[in-house]
């Protein structure tokens, strides 16, 4: 899966990131590096989440690719 990521430095320095698609999916760290790393478990964070409040009925489920 590929995610557009957002990432500014903020003015106490760290560097802050967020997934505009993920509402709510932020994250940040010192270097940009461990912001990369960061947001990476975020993301992961919030797909368990929103998955586990869906149920979904398999039959009904189609992937896609875009």
């Amino acid at each position: 899966m590929k995610l557009h990521v957002v990432i500014e430095k903020d003015e106490a320095g760290y560097y802050v990131a967020e997934v505009p698609a993920l509402p709510g999916c932020l994250s940040q760290g010192k270097t940009y590096e461990e912001a990369i790393d960061n947001i990476k478990e975020a993301i992961q964070g919030w797909l368990e989440v929103m998955e586990s409040k869906q149920q979904f009925d398999p039959a009904k489920l189609v992937e896609v690719a875009v």
